[in-house]
This record gives C-alpha cells, structure tokens and sequence, in this order.
C-alpha cells in the first residue's frame, strides 16, 4: 500500500491561495537518493516571488505555465529516514540539513535529495528550525559579498535591507570579513541592526541614504528597493551595487555599467550555482557558526498547514530575520 505524506501544492502561480495543504505519496528514495523526514523547511522573500512566477524570466527555470515541482521550498533540516544503495555518506538517522534548489518539495513531511546534492550533517548545537533558514539568508548573502562583490577588509558597505533574512546575515559576514558596515532599516529595527555589529544604522523612514554625502565601495541592496541609478552617486569610484532582486531595469544597468565606467550593477543567483560551490559556501558558514560569528534570527514559525499565511507576512514587508515552516514539532 502506497504511503501517504502531508504536503504543501501549488495550484498555479498566483498568490498565497493557490497553496493547498494536500496528501501525497512519500517519494522513494533511488539508489543515489536519501529520504529525509523534514523536520523545518524555509519560506522566503524568493519563495514568494517563484509562487507568483515573475518576473516571467523564471519560468525558464521553474515552469512555463506553472510550476515544474508542484510542492515549493528549497531549505530544509531533518532525519534521514532511507538511504539508496549508492549512498555512503549518509546513513538512517542522520541529522542532515541543505537546500534543494531548483528541486523544491521541502514544504512536506518528507523530501527525497541526491546523495551529491546540497545537503550536510547538522552541527551537535545547531537546531532544526535555525537550520532550515541557513541556505537563504547566509547562503546568499555569503556569495554576494565574496564571490560577487569581492568585498575587502577595510572597505565601506552599505546594507539596504539590513534586518531581514540577507541583511542580517551580511551584516554579521560582513564584520567578520573587516568591512565597516552601514545598515539601512526602519526605526523599530535600528536596534537589532546594531546590535548584530552594524557601525552605523540609517532609519529609512527619516533619511535618504542615497542624499547623505557617504560613498561606499559596496552597496548591497537585499531589498531590490532602490537602483543603481540612485546609488551610482553614493559609490566610490570602483564601487559595485548588488542585488539579487532580478529587474529588467537591472539586467540593462549590468549590461551598461559592464562596457562603460568603474562602477558596476551586478546580480547573480545563488541557487544555480553548482552543487559543489554551495556546498563549499555552506561548509564556510557552518565554521563560521562553529567559531561563534554566525547568528541566525528566527522571526516567526509557521505549521505546515499554515505556509500560505507564512508567504502574506513575508510579502507585507515587515520581517526580521528568517520565516520557517515547522514540519514537524
């Protein structure tokens, strides 16, 4: 008898409703597979923005008139519950954590991951719910910063966007890689940024950090709310603006900046780098953590049955730190 599993489906791309809560069968594991029973998966800003498929470029990945992998989510922390024939680096009740990328399925009671997949062995004091996050925010503001943006001791940084899930991470990855950091922010949060090691906090809602006369070498917009045309003026002469909030006003800021003048507009996406190149990020972080230079701020969870309310309260705008899924208590 086949078994069943509760899982999150989406219906098509549109909004929060179109994510059901269903019963589906629990995915066998092939022999270069391992079956985990998910204990927290992640929701993220770029969850949301996959759900309603735009901008419409990303359906080339995840499905042209709706989504490919039907269940979403791509962080997740839990127990291997099968291991295939193939697989020796895992074994049943391995406490595992990772990211499926372009797989998806993580927002269900379990998910089945290639054995050479994103995908390690949780740290002793590292919890399910804090590792289910880890591939988001610190995954991808790790590569900003250094695989992107190459930031450099010594050099000035700006966050925009420095108490959500990416900012608080570059916040953290930032001063430990000797920048000196400006977080922007609301006036409820400019505690919280500073209190993560940011030098300095702007209050967006009384000042325009783009009019105060700083210039930066690296300008991180986590948010995508600004433009390099706004932030041209606050970079030094070499200076790069980074988002990963992918616009059409963006993409043609890349071409431009990349055949004319020292300052850059980049982009990039962290989930398509290659297996092996997350992995080595997520061995970095997992150090990082280990050492005590890596925090990770949990805002709020959501039961399984409530993802859809967890996609509204991300898309209000008002998230501190990282939304999880809580599969399983």
């Amino acid at each position: 008898m086949e078994r069943m599993m509760k899982a999150i489906v989406a219906t098509g791309y549109g909004g929060p409703d179109v994510l059901k809560l269903k019963q589906v069968p629990v995915p066998e594991p092939k022999n270069n597979e391992v079956l985990v029973e998910v204990h927290a998966a992640s929701a993220t800003t770029a969850d949301g923005m996959m759900r309603t498929g735009k901008p419409y470029v990303g359906r080339l990945f995840t499905g042209i008139l709706k989504p490919k992998h039907a269940i979403p989510g791509t962080g997740f922390a839990g127990v291997v519950k099968a291991v295939g024939s193939q697989v020796k680096d895992f074994r049943k009740g391995d406490r595992v954590f990772g990211e499926t990328t372009l797989g998806f399925c993580t927002n269900a009671e379990y998910v089945v991951v290639r054995k050479n997949d994103v995908m390690l062995p949780m740290p002793d004091n590292l919890s399910f719910v804090e590792a289910a996050s880890f591939c988001d925010g610190h995954l991808t503001s790790l590569n900003f910063l250094t695989g992107i943006g190459h930031i450099q001791a010594g050099q000035k940084i700006l966050i925009n966007g420095a108490s959500g899930s990416l900012g608080t991470a570059a916040i953290q990855l930032a001063k430990h890689l000797g920048a000196e950091v400006t977080g922007v922010c609301s006036t409820r949060n400019v505690g919280l940024v500073k209190s993560l090691g940011a030098d300095h906090a702007i209050d967006y809602t009384k000042k325009d950090f783009t009019k105060l006369g700083n210039s930066y070498d690296v300008v991180y917009d986590t948010i995508g709310k600004s433009s390099f045309s706004k932030c041209r003026y606050i970079l030094t002469d070499s200076g790069v603006y980074l988002s990963p909030v992918l616009r059409f006003s963006l993409l043609v800021q890349m071409a431009r900046t990349a055949l004319f003048g020292q300052k850059k507009a980049k982009f990039g996406a962290t989930g398509l780098l290659s297996e092996k190149e997350l992995r080595k990020l997520l061995n970095e972080l997992v150090d990082l953590f280990k050492e005590g230079h890596l925090k990770t701020l949990i805002d709020r969870q959501y039961p399984l049955e409530k993802v859809a309310e967890a996609h509204t309260y991300i898309a209000s705008g008002h998230k501190k730190g990282n939304v999880v899924i809580v599969v399983k208590s």
